[in-house]
């Protein structure tokens, strides 16, 4: 029997791309378009076609690339980094990776906007918040942020709107890591805000500020108590932010007890390697009066249909996708997965664990300073938790060599003086090769523990971490279980197809993943000398070579880590080529109405002025109010952003005019890259004639969400860009957008392996079969589900609309009572109201099979018919299984007074009986939950399971 998984085009068909070419030209007929090559020309515009096919040579195979990646990972250098500056060496225990780090159940997860089917994660990160909240002493966290640099620049946002007092300048302590430093400067700028750097006990005044924020530790070691200077903002109506180091916080008080509005920090050294600057998760919290003010996520608790315990994200009015231009933040993603493995870290050691940690640090960390005491050193401060910082003169560079033959890497400061931080990793050889790197090889560690150099006033008294899934019992087998309760309360990609619109749930293939968990990867400090990170090096020049051909753009900016922060370094390079030009007055963005809510709010952010432009009735730009708002704000205008394919899934055919008009007034334009993974192969961004675009690689190139983050949003620019791409943050100056200079290095890997393993063609045909699945479900689905919008040959591009609004009239169902249906038959919904409010948003992706997506078919098809049933009558337009979805297992048990069978409930089409897969809650109530906010752990009797 011929084997019909090779396809014409790559070996890569048996991977990345679903259907078989038998099952394509299956498909091909129920769409009735003559080819696969028929059905692009009937999608694409001719004008926008791409000439020249990606050439990367031919696809390789799993091995191949793997082999490949081995040689890359070894040009790596792996030394010991104790250069600190807010990345420390740490040790995630194998349990935790086995079992989430490296487990699809958690990192091919969607964001857990369906309450129902994400209670795994949503308690994972309540675990996480409530981490937070013990740690810094404060009284609401949110599910993290992207990394430290960004949480402080979120924090000085929040508290300009809590301040209120007219104040436009914001202090930050020169212990400030430099790299916070530097996206403060750069987040500040656009919306007129001044920077004063300097030491708060001289130059801080607190009328003239309408927040500051401090180190604590500094980043040279210093510990402070920052009580007296927190007062004093408060006497002038100003907040109070610290930037604090969460293992420090396990021995040190906590920023609440010294009257902190906001704490925030990085999560990174709780288990979550450095990976040469990401990803990791920052947190942010504050106290319970400014919530509502809080960037971010929010985990809350609430009750379900039945009156049991349900989490859920709270407080959804807040984001960025609702509000839009008048959006707190652009911020679309947390650090899920990683908030996640922080969370977990302090599970697996309980408080007395972790405070053994800090304690183990701080112990090396003063039988170091003694050591080099010992040799004539100088050494700074007195009190430290982990940092000193060391006079040494002339010698600088001299001990920094000896320290690199020694295997180890410690930092400059300043001229003369030289910066060491140890960490969790530290042993007593590494101790005594950094003496040797100062002249001590005659010095030899002492086992006995010194006197602790933490200052008295500043040692924490108050408890932490006292809610019994702390106090687990922490046997591995415990363990192991608990974390597999929690996946098996979610629906993730390793289940079933997650056919979202808009967000590309696409495979994550293992071969990609795997490189991710190597140690010459994922344990290089961001700020290693170049020599040492060779590997990195290459795998970057070679890797935006391709995005490059792949874009038609002339250079690429890896540092964005996120999409939402890939839109705001677009918008920036915009602005600065503006000013640079003399035309800072240029200030107004045209925005499509269906646009991302994150476009609006980016470039609010940047300091531009949203002029939104609408649609027409086939959901297309609306061009003459395009051309007129152009026209009417043509000397200040700054650029437009659109998406393309549309964000009502069709390629607008008069792209090119509507890049035209801008650039005919001197605009420039951002074409947001969510949906590019409908182009690759087929049609370039540059060649359209846009000048920027962000690229979210955790869509269209295979970085997994991992339930909400992590992402990345590379940006590429067109030549006259490239002066004003992102800076490098260790600068300490204004420029760069991210803490480290290339972002979320550590998951670079994943999207290179996937276009090593595609190949030019294999990358073609992909974007080709996502355009074919979403043309078949639109296809299958059109005779029950009106497709909302298509193109001028009747073709949607990678995800269709379908319109559920009559259903509202006609049977008293809405959007969410399909959407929850959908979880009976086993299925992720498709994104709901979004961007046309009452319809249902699909987007198959290549990789799922003819059979998965006729699964998903007949399910809508059977849903259809149960909605066809209300109208007719023969269901109670009340009380049926759309309204009462979705049902749990113990519905199959106790009273059943519902005018429908509990097979029918439980076992609808499109399920799977053998592994169904059954939500662990009925449906959620939010407004309960908002009314009753609750974000931290649920009461003990929850965890009596696993307690001790």
């Amino acid at each position: 029997m011929p084997n019909d998984r090779y396809d014409p085009y790559d070996f890569a068909n048996r991977r990345h791309i679903g259907p078989t070419t038998a099952e394509i030209a299956a498909m091909l007929e129920v769409i009735g378009a003559p080819s696969l090559h028929g059905l692009v020309d009937e999608t694409l515009p001719p004008d926008i076609r791409q000439e020249e096919r990606i050439d990367f040579g031919t696809s390789l195979t799993e091995r191949r690339v793997l082999e490949h990646m081995r040689g890359i990972a070894d040009k790596n250098r792996l030394l010991v980094s104790l250069i600190g500056q807010g990345y420390h060496g740490t040790t995630m225990p194998p349990v935790i990776q086995r079992n989430i780090f490296e487990n699809p159940a958690w990192y091919t997860a969607y964001s857990p906007y369906q309450p129902e089917i994400s209670q795994g994660r949503l308690e994972a990160l309540l675990n996480f918040q409530t981490l937070v909240c013990d740690l810094t002493g404060l009284d609401i966290a949110n599910a993290s942020l992207l990394d430290e640099a960004t949480a402080a620049a979120e924090a000085m946002g929040m508290a300009s709107r809590i301040a209120r007092n007219g104040k436009t300048a914001f202090f930050v302590d020169g212990e400030c890591l430099p790299q916070t430093i530097a996206v403060l400067k750069t987040r500040a700028a656009p919306l007129g805000w001044t920077i004063v750097a300097g030491d708060p006990s001289t130059d801080l005044d607190p009328a003239e500020v309408f927040g500051a924020i401090f180190q604590y530790p500094g980043v040279c070691g210093a510990i402070r108590d920052f009580s007296e200077v927190i007062a004093r903002l408060h006497e002038a109506g100003a907040v109070a932010v610290m930037a604090a180091d969460p293992l420090a916080l396990t021995l040190l008080k906590p920023p609440g007890e010294m009257g902190a509005d906001i704490a925030i920090g990085s999560m990174q050294r709780y288990g979550v390697p450095m990976g040469y600057g990401g990803p990791h998760a920052a947190y942010l919290s504050t106290r319970d009066a400014h919530k509502r003010t809080l960037p971010g996520r929010l985990v809350g608790v609430s009750v379900d249909a039945r009156g049991n315990r349900a989490y859920r994200l709270a407080l959804q009015t807040r984001e960025q996708h609702i509000r839009r231009e008048k959006a707190t933040s652009n911020i679309c993603t947390a650090q899920v997965l990683l908030a996640v493995i922080a969370g977990m870290y302090a599970v697996f050691h309980g408080p007395r664990g972790l405070k053994a940690i800090a304690a183990r640090v701080h112990r090396d960390a003063v039988r170091l300073a003694e050591g080099l005491e010992s040799l004539g050193f100088t050494v700074e401060p007195k009190g430290f938790f982990d940092t000193i910082t060391v006079e040494v003169g002339a010698f600088q560079g001299l001990i920094l060599q000896n320290a690199v033959k020694n295997g180890v890497n410690l930092r400059t400061v300043g001229s003369d003086r030289i910066g060491i931080t140890v960490d969790e990793r530290t042993r007593p050889d590494i101790v005594q090769a950094v003496w040797r790197a100062f002249g001590g090889e005659h010095l030899t560690y002492d086992e006995a523990w010194p006197n602790q150099r933490l200052p008295e006033a500043n040692l924490r008294t108050s408890a932490y971490l006292t809610h019994p899934i702390f106090h687990m019992n922490r046997a591995e087998s415990e363990m192991t279980r608990y974390m597999r309760r929690l996946a098996d309360r979610d629906l993730a990609l390793d289940r079933a197809m997650i056919p979202l619109g808009s967000c590309t749930m696409k495979l994550n293939a293992t071969a990609e993943m795997l490189p991710i968990s190597w140690p010459e990867f994922s344990e290089i400090h961001p700020f290693v000398p170049a020599d040492q990170a060779e590997g990195y090096r290459e795998l970057l020049r070679d890797f935006s070579d391709k995005l490059c051909a792949i874009t038609g753009y002339d250079a690429i900016s890896m540092q964005p880590n996120s999409g939402a922060q890939g839109e705001y370094a677009g918008l920036l390079a915009i602005r600065a080529y503006h000013l640079s030009r003399g035309e800072g007055h240029r200030k107004v963005c045209l925005i499509p109405s269906s646009a991302h809510g994150t476009n609006p709010a980016s470039a609010q952010m940047c300091g531009m002025s949203v002029v939104v432009v609408g649609a027409d009735q086939h959901g297309n730009i609306d061009v003459e109010d395009f051309s007129r708002k152009a026209e009417l704000h043509g000397e200040n205008l700054a650029a437009c952003m659109i998406t393309y394919p549309s964000t009502h899934g069709v390629f607008e055919v008069r792209v090119r005019e509507i890049c035209d008009i801008v650039h005919a007034h001197g605009g420039q334009v951002y074409l947001d890259g969510a949906n590019l993974n409908a182009m690759v192969g087929l049609a370039r961004p540059g060649d359209i004639g846009a000048d920027v675009s962000h690229l979210n690689l955790h869509k269209t190139f295979c970085i997994p969400h991992g339930g909400g983050g992590p992402g990345m949003g590379p940006i590429g620019v067109k030549a006259h860009l490239i002066p004003f791409l992102p800076s490098d943050p260790r600068s300490g100056e204004e420029g760069a957008v991210s803490a480290a200079p290339y972002g979320s290095a550590s998951i670079l890997p994943i999207s290179w392996s996937y276009c090593l393993l595609m190949g030019g063609r294999g990358l073609t045909q992909a974007t080709r079969v996502a355009i074919l699945n979403a043309n078949y479900i639109a296809s299958r689905l059109k005779g029950a589900y009106p497709v909302l919008y298509a193109g001028a040959q009747g073709r949607v591009a990678h995800e269709c609309i379908i319109d559920v609004r009559p259903f509202q009239k006609s049977a008293g169902i809405g959007v969410e009572d399909i959407a929850k249906r959908l979880i009976d038959c086993g299925f992720h919904p498709p994104t709901m109201s979004w961007p046309v409010a009452g319809t249902l948003m699909i987007e198959p992706t290549e990789s799922e099979t003819k059979g998965e997506i006729d699964r998903f078919c007949d399910a809508m098809l059977a849903i259809r018919e149960e909605i066809r049933a209300i109208e007719e009558g023969r269901m109670d337009k009340a009380n049926n299984p759309l309204k009462h979805a979705p049902h749990t297992v113990a519905d199959l048990i106790g009273p059943w007074e519902r005018p429908y069978s509990r097979e029918a409930a439980c076992f609808p089409s499109g399920s799977l009986r053998m592994d169904k897969y059954w939500p662990p809650i009925n449906r959620v109530d939010n407004a309960y939950g908002d009314r009753n906010l609750v974000c931290s752990c649920p009461p003990v009797d929850a965890y009596s399971e696993a307690a001790e």
